[in-house]
């Protein structure tokens, strides 16, 4: 065989083998890998110095590991913390600074919600993790006296709500709580009554207790998104929200009351 023949045998033999080739580098992922993990930087809200990272991991049962550090938060206080957003392609978003329409300093939930979106999931220690739990402070996780907070749970398939797994990436967590006054405690000298507990028919709740503190969301590609003018649908989907929340009633609102009477003077 000539030379010239035997390049041309070489040449069509690995084009025969190169589609079985290329077909093995790009083949997808397995189907049973399912959703993948995703993290999350959690960036202050207006008026807070906290900042952390959350990781949401789906389990092989079908539920869903939540991990979050968090640094600068208030001392020895709980933190309410719940994962936001619509799973359905909704446009939600973390507030900017402009949010704060009334110059308190700080994102309250009222100015926050229309934004953000319903809760989704509470995180909350144990029990109910559905928005129901939206208030429950006594099930909240409690910063160390060095205002650091660290959160691990695994809520299980049964507790997620339909559709959070394939659309993580839509979701994204907001924490509450600031020490206006830097007295390491939720008191009414800090920022003053609370509307939002007050709109629920309970006086006396620190507003210090109830305002954003961070904010984080998952993007598909780059950095966190923080703020932006409010899309079609948003701010009627937070009205809503904040009206669902409302139908909680007065009984989370005293159950806070409880849970913070010992700090406030």
């Amino acid at each position: 065989m000539s030379g010239s023949s035997l390049r041309r045998r070489v040449a069509a033999g690995a084009l025969l083998a190169l589609p079985l080739t290329f077909i093995g580098a790009t083949a997808p992922a397995s189907a049973h890998d399912g959703p993948h993990p995703v993290k999350i930087r959690l960036d202050p809200l207006k008026g807070s110095d906290a900042h952390g990272t959350a990781t949401l991991t789906p389990t092989s049962s079908g539920g869903l590991k939540v991990h979050i550090h968090t640094t600068g938060m208030t001392p020895g206080m709980p933190h309410a913390q719940h994962i936001h957003g619509d799973t359905s392609g909704t446009h939600f978003f973390c507030p900017n600074d402009s949010a704060d329409k009334d110059g308190s300093g700080f994102i309250s939930v009222e100015e926050g919600l229309k934004m953000y979106g319903n809760i989704h999931i509470s995180l909350t220690t144990k029990g109910d993790t559905s928005p129901d739990s939206g208030l429950a402070v006594d099930r909240f996780p409690v910063a160390d006296k060095n205002g650091v907070l660290d959160y691990t749970r695994t809520i299980s398939a049964d507790q997620l709500p339909a559709g959070t797994l394939d659309g993580l990436h839509n979701l994204h967590i907001v924490q509450h709580g600031v020490d206006a006054n830097g007295n390491d405690k939720y008191d009414l000298d800090g920022s003053g009554e609370s509307t939002f507990a007050k709109s629920l028919g309970v006086k006396g709740i620190p507003a210090e207790a109830t305002d954003g503190s961070t904010c984080g969301m998952v993007m598909p590609a780059g950095g966190v998104e923080t703020g932006g003018e409010s899309t079609s649908g948003v701010e009627d989907g937070g009205l809503i929200a904040l009206g669902s929340v409302a139908l909680l009633g007065a009984g989370a609102a005293l159950l806070m009351r409880r849970r913070l009477a010992p700090q406030a003077d």
